[in-house]
């Protein structure tokens, strides 16, 4: 199932529209060849229909599509050379496991032999051999998804891509399945495009992830970029947890410099990753980057709060605080003795300067 020869995506100022109404307008983006990348984003915000204009189920209405050098703008979904894993699985109930991985070879005009050998090892990479002769029925929703990736697989297609492939799995299936999806990925070395509205599946799958909004493209980055530097509040709060706290700043914050924030009577260092002007801005704290402790000598950034509440989580205890102006915020301490504070508490917050990005608002 190895592939050598999987191309790139390149998408130029792709439109797309339903009914007369523009969906995505102006859209461009580069996915690497072999590479593993993710639209993430809510219910609504166009991953979907670029995945579907990608497949060429959804026609573009302006710009230009390629996989390498090839234009598929207009090439029909079954000349696209690709391989599609559903949400709903979209297995035939008729077919047995081994008859529905099949069915793309068959298409293709393969010999008996060749079939039977490509589908028996697809069906060991995804740990369902001894199931070959089993109906779908009889098969747990993570097998039906393991048999679904087999037969988008099997064809060894040039871009493989899927929608919310996980959505419909318990917790632990979805586990399981994240990791075989990562394996066959990796193997097989097919660029791999994956819609998904959650945010550890981006993180945990994705060599790059596109964060969308509104059907534009809000950033696009490394798991590691989006996650530590946002490029603004939207993506701060889709993905992971963050503290969003409305703030003014004093004077204009060139790119790249570190500001001291105005926040409940202190100043807060915060990095600025983007140019700002005096005024209204965001200033952006994951909860695992502010320290917490009991009152003592104060440092730079430290400020007075009081606990309101506390979940324990076994690994961390969660906190939500508040501050002398009202303003509330999650804190989350991992390490010894870390759920010792009780709702009421006086407590001092210490904001890493390195971690915390003051924003556009």
């Amino acid at each position: 199932m190895t592939q050598t020869a999987a191309p790139g995506i390149r998408i130029d100022q792709l439109g797309v529209s339903y009914g007369g109404q523009a969906v995505i307008e102006g859209l461009s983006l580069e996915i690497e060849r072999g590479s593993f990348f993710t639209l993430l984003g809510p219910s609504g915000c166009g991953k979907t229909t670029l995945l579907r204009t990608i497949a060429g189920f959804v026609p573009a209405r302006a710009g230009r599509l390629f996989f390498g050098e090839r234009e598929v703008t207009h090439v029909p979904p079954h000349r696209r050379d690709i391989g599609m894993v559903f949400q709903d699985y979209a297995l035939f109930p008729d077919k047995t496991v081994f008859d529905n991985v099949a069915y793309g070879l068959r298409a293709r005009g393969q010999d008996a032999a060749t079939i039977s050998r490509k589908v028996g090892e697809a069906l060991e990479r995804v740990g369902l051999a001894a199931l070959a002769q089993r109906q779908p029925a009889a098969l747990s929703g993570g097998q039906r998804q393991r048999v679904a990736l087999a037969r988008a697989l099997v064809i060894q297609p040039q871009v493989l891509l899927m929608d919310e492939p996980l959505s419909n799995l318990d917790a632990k299936l979805r586990l399981q399945v994240r990791q075989t999806i990562a394996d066959l990925q990796a193997e097989a070395g097919i660029t791999t495009v994956f819609v998904t509205h959650d945010q550890d599946e981006a993180l945990a799958l994705s060599h790059r992830i596109g964060v969308m909004h509104h059907g534009r493209l809000e950033q696009v980055g490394t798991p590691t970029e989006i996650y530590r530097e946002p490029a603004s509040g939207y993506v701060a709060d889709f993905v992971g947890a963050a503290n969003l706290l409305p703030v003014r700043l004093d004077a204009p914050v060139p790119a790249g410099m570190t500001a001291a924030v105005p926040l409940a009577g202190q100043r807060v260092p915060a990095l600025a990753p983007a140019a700002l002007g005096a005024g209204a801005a965001l200033l952006m704290a994951r909860p695992e980057t502010i320290a917490l402790r009991t009152p003592g000598p104060d440092g730079e950034g430290a400020m007075a709060a009081v606990v309101l509440r506390r979940q324990y989580l076994g690994e961390k205890t969660s906190y939500r605080v508040q501050l002398p102006g009202g303003e509330e915020l999650q804190v989350d301490r991992h390490g010894p003795a870390h759920d010792a504070h009780r709702p009421g508490d006086a407590v001092v917050l210490d904001f890493d300067a390195a971690a915390t990005r003051v924003l556009a608002r």
